[in-house]
């Protein structure tokens, strides 16, 4: 990194002698930036800084991953419902989506390290508060905070790696990320499968704190970006709590719509058009804002809206695979959680595959939009293809599949944010990519939800069938379809019918995602490819300073 030789951090005898430069001085404070030319930062420096962003980004997949192959057993011994189950994993994905924008703006208005070790903090409290839940209620909660501390990190170690590298230099540490990526999210469930079959679950949420506490140390150490000049700072409260309460009446209702109270009840009116009011009053508060949570002059770009549009499939296939591939490996195939973690990995390879190849190649050509055109397309032929599945599909098969969808999503990805990234003014790439972040975290929110619930529902259905087709009253699973089964614990015929129905319950719901990628296939094919830059964001926040700066000088000399 440069030094910084700004006006505000010189002394006066070393100011250089021309008369003209001391009346540009006070300018430069409100600029916020520095006047001395960027230097890029060496292939080292960008690995020393790049290492606590990977471990913050290896923490945040760990806070997913280590409990995906665990959740059908802890909901199991906790007692829980196919709600209680969708919950676990709604509650956090819930507060990261209304949180990541927030983060983001504050991302251009505070000191970015500062901000990432508090979303550290905030998942190490977290993580360990899960770990001692006694009830899901509890476990619910305390997922919920730790989604708040995954916000934080989800956007901001984004918007770090776009301070210190170029758009199109990028690529070239795709295979860093890839390999965190590769790390956390096959081992992760591999190890809290481990875990849970050895000393039990709960550890599983105790086993990322080493990791938390080593990325706020190395982070303090290893990364060092220009310090931002003070300026007047109004957040916007409003919006954020707006937001917040708009999306998560939204996300109550999808969840016990057609359960708890009929589809056409007056619960159902009131919380869809209270849901639909505080969100056209946060467009109106974030119209209005000073510093709004997400700037609407942001979709004036045609990059950002067609990448929101797609980002919303990748969503719900990032989170809505991950959580019910557990519960189909598990209660439709009757696997350990161990087994469930490690059968999981094609998945996960192609995806870090596909994002490391593709990222390489970017970097050598600057052409990104031929592969979220491939990535779209894999997608949504994944996704079709996981919608054939069965319980006792020939699991080669299965897992073809799961490596074509995880290739999908590792070449849409990234390449969404870096297409926004790379078309957005430098004091706007917070805010812009925890926008697109914000989008696909809510795809998967309410897709988890929706999904979640149909399945409740199908599952529930599907059961009662079966057991009457081989002569079986339903009341053999205790009266309640609610509760998440134990297989070890059911008769063998029971237990071919259940898994039978998760297996083709789990199926359905790919299929009916398979819509929303064909969309997000429009949407890229829409996208208007932009040469990547090759100047990273801090580089340009330093020339803009310098511009500033001898504008002030100008406008000064003239006065």
């Amino acid at each position: 990194m440069t030094t910084d030789t700004s006006p505000t951090a010189t002394t006066p005898g070393t100011a250089a002698p021309t008369a003209p430069a001391a009346p540009a001085a006070p300018a430069l404070p409100s600029a916020g930036h520095r006047t001395d030319e960027p230097v890029a930062m060496t292939h080292r420096q960008v690995l020393e800084a790049l290492s606590g962003i990977l471990l913050g980004m290896f923490v945040s997949i760990l806070a997913t991953s280590l409990v995906s192959s665990s959740l059908p057993r802890i909901i199991t011994d906790l007692g829980g419902s196919q709600s209680a189950f969708t919950w676990v994993v709604t509650a956090t994905l819930l507060t990261t989506t209304v949180t990541t924008p927030i983060w983001g703006k504050l991302a251009d208005l505070f000191d970015r390290k500062m901000l990432i070790q508090v979303a550290l903090v905030v998942s190490v409290l977290s993580s360990a508060l899960a770990g001692i839940s006694q009830t899901t209620g509890q476990l619910i909660a305390a997922r919920a905070l730790q989604g708040i501390g995954a916000g934080g990190l989800t956007a901001l170690a984004t918007v770090l790696i776009a301070d210190i590298i170029s758009p199109r230099e990028r690529g070239r540490y795709m295979g860093y990320t890839g390999a965190i990526m590769a790390l956390g999210m096959i081992g992760g469930p591999l190890i809290g499968g481990i875990v849970t079959d050895g000393p039990g679950w709960r550890w599983n949420f105790f086993f990322g704190l080493p990791f938390a506490v080593a990325a706020i140390i190395v982070l303090q150490r290893t990364l060092h970006l220009a310090p931002r000049a003070r300026r007047l700072v109004r957040i916007d409260y409003a919006g954020a709590a707006l937001l917040s309460l708009g999306i998560a009446t939204l996300l109550l209702w999808i969840t016990f719509v057609g359960d708890q109270f009929a589809w056409g009840s007056w619960q159902t009116a009131a919380m869809v058009g209270g849901s639909l009011a505080l969100l056209a009053l946060a467009v109106l508060v974030e119209h209005r804002a000073a510093e709004p949570i997400i700037p609407l002059r942001l979709f004036r770009n045609r990059t950002l809206v067609l990448s929101v549009i797609a980002s919303i499939s990748v969503g719900i296939a990032l989170f809505g695979t991950s959580v019910f591939l557990s519960q189909y490996m598990q209660l439709a195939r009757g696997k350990t959680p161990t087994q469930s973690g490690l059968m999981t990995i094609p998945m996960v390879t192609g995806m870090v595959l596909a994002s490391t190849l593709s990222g390489r190649y970017i970097t050598r050509s600057g052409r990104y939009k031929r592969f979220m055109v491939a990535g779209a397309s894999m997608l949504s032929i994944g996704l079709a293809l996981m919608g054939t599945i069965h319980y006792d599909t020939n699991f080669t098969l299965v897992a073809v599949y799961m490596a074509l969808l995880g290739a999908g999503v590792g070449m849409l990805m990234q390449n969404l944010v870096l297409a926004v990234q790379n078309t957005l003014d430098v004091q706007d790439i917070g805010a812009g990519t925890a926008t697109v972040a914000f989008f696909r975290s809510l795809g998967g929110t309410v897709g988890v939800s929706v999904l979640g619930a149909v399945l409740g529902s199908r599952v529930g259905d599907l059961i009662v069938e079966g057991l009457v087709k081989i002569g079986i009253d339903p009341s053999a699973l205790g009266g309640s379809g609610s509760a998440l089964p134990d297989l070890a614990t059911l008769p063998g015929p029971v237990r071919v019918v259940v898994e039978s129905a998760f297996g083709d319950g789990i199926a359905e719901l790919f299929l009916l995602a398979v819509p929303v990628a064909l969309v997000s296939l429009v949407a890229v094919l829409l996208l208007r490819e932009v040469p990547l830059g090759t100047r990273s964001g801090a580089e340009l926040r330093a020339e803009a300073g310098t511009s500033d700066a001898v504008a002030a000088e100008t406008a000064s000399v003239h006065a």
